[in-house]
């Protein structure tokens, strides 16, 4: 039985939307609206103006909604893994979905447009397309992880030649 040698890793990572506020800190925030709520509400009822009493609880429910909303945005990630034999892009959707790309690092460009106020996309560009890459990173993370890949693009070309010569 032939061995096979492990297949070397140039570049790693996996992406996925940044959220500041653990589950555990949701749950805690939205019991103190909650309550905040419900004794204002009982507040109104006693004081006769029993319809704002409603008012509260549709703002703790929207409030709740915007959270569970941005929650969900928050499971879609993309993996970026560059070998020996090709660079692979795994993207998870909102929804789940999962897609691959697979892209021959040879022909493989990063790019990386700086635009006003501060703005960046990053792309990997191939044969006159060009794949976004990263859209939900902050703007220091899509630069930082630019210049990560690059350096691993690079570090892939000089392994190449090396084995070539």
């Amino acid at each position: 039985m032939a061995e096979t040698s492990p297949e070397t890793v140039f570049f790693a990572a996996k992406l996925s939307p940044f959220r500041s506020l653990p589950p555990r800190g949701f749950f805690w925030v939205m019991t103190v609206l909650a309550a905040v709520g419900l004794c204002s509400g009982i507040g109104f009822v006693l004081a006769g103006a029993w319809p704002v009493t409603g008012f509260f609880g549709l703002d703790v429910a929207l409030l709740y909604l915007a959270f569970r909303l941005s929650y969900r945005s928050a499971r879609q990630s993309e993996t970026v893994r560059l070998t020996e034999r090709a660079l692979d892009v795994e993207r998870v959707g909102i929804r789940g979905e999962e897609r691959r790309w697979r892209f021959e690092p040879v022909w493989l460009r990063v790019v990386f447009e700086e635009r006003a106020e501060g703005q960046n996309r990053l792309f990997l560009a191939s044969h006159g397309k060009r794949f976004p890459l990263g859209a939900f990173l902050s703007t220091p993370e899509r630069r930082s992880l630019a210049q990560g890949l690059s350096a691993a693009l690079e570090a892939w070309r000089r392994a190449l030649t090396r084995r070539d010569v």
